[in-house]
């Protein structure tokens, strides 16, 4: 017991460590190294932000969805805590990473093998169900922020050794994501196709997750992944405003006829 109480100790002493707060907070060198981890984070959690908007859209409201994110920040910065205090622990469980590959793939089949009629009823079910549904939301996105941030976490730590700058970069990062998370979900609520391009990129991140993989070791770099959103969001804009134009112009022939 005492053996473990010292091990817990060595792990996450720095974060009670007012010396090293009050070091950090006052460096203008550590505070570089704090921005350069939140665009690390950035860069590295544009996947999760499509897969927590598209999450999202399981529930009903909007305010059930935003307050799913509230949940799900908090419970993040939890998370994060114990991973970081961990260091570089996390590497050695690459089964992680293989669950939330199999069960991103998972969404994607149930969201694709259904119609639209289906998805209908089932969410007019789920309204029922009410508070069982969101809490299972936010039970997802609790998950899938633990498997994303083991590669966020040991990235970070290959800048800086301190936790305590990994915590406070990963804690701005996280933030910044979630509003950007934030967005997509508004947009897919005025954009119907975008929902269908988020699913098609939740599949490419699963195969991004299970390649990174100990065994297999092929990492896609995180602006590359930055760069298949962008031009994924841009030709489904793109889709979406031709089909609302051919859809204006039928209702202008039938006026006229």
């Amino acid at each position: 017991m005492l053996k473990l109480l010292n091990w817990v100790s060595d792990l996450y002493g720095p974060f009670f460590d007012p010396h090293n707060w009050s070091t950090v907070i006052t460096s203008g060198g550590d505070w570089l190294i704090i921005l350069s981890l939140v665009t690390i984070e950035c860069l590295l959690s544009v996947d999760n932000a499509v897969v927590l908007a598209a999450q999202t859209q399981a529930l009903p409201t909007k305010i059930q969805r935003e307050k799913s994110l509230f949940y799900g920040l908090w419970g993040a910065y939890l998370f994060r805590f114990l991973i970081i205090g961990l260091g570089t622990y996390p590497i050695h469980f690459w089964e992680i990473k293989v669950i939330g590959s199999a069960y991103l793939l998972y969404l994607v089949y149930s969201f694709f093998r259904k119609t639209r009629v289906v998805r209908t009823h089932k969410l007019a079910s789920q309204k029922k169900r009410g508070r069982s549904l969101f809490w299972s939301v936010v039970i997802q996105i609790e998950f899938m922020d633990v498997v994303f941030s083991v590669d966020s976490v040991l990235a970070s730590f290959g800048t800086s050794p301190n936790p305590v700058i990994v915590l406070i970069g990963g804690m701005i990062g996280i933030l910044a994501m979630r509003g950007v998370a934030e967005v997509i979900m508004k947009l897919m609520g005025k954009i119907p196709e975008l929902q269908p391009m988020a699913y098609v990129l939740i599949g490419i991140i699963a195969i991004k997750l299970l390649l990174s993989i100990p065994m297999i070791d092929i990492e896609i770099p995180a602006p590359l992944f930055g760069v298949v959103v962008i031009v994924a969001v841009i030709i489904t804009l793109i889709i979406h405003y031709v089909r609302k134009n051919r859809r204006a112009t039928d209702e202008r022939r039938d006026n006229e006829g």
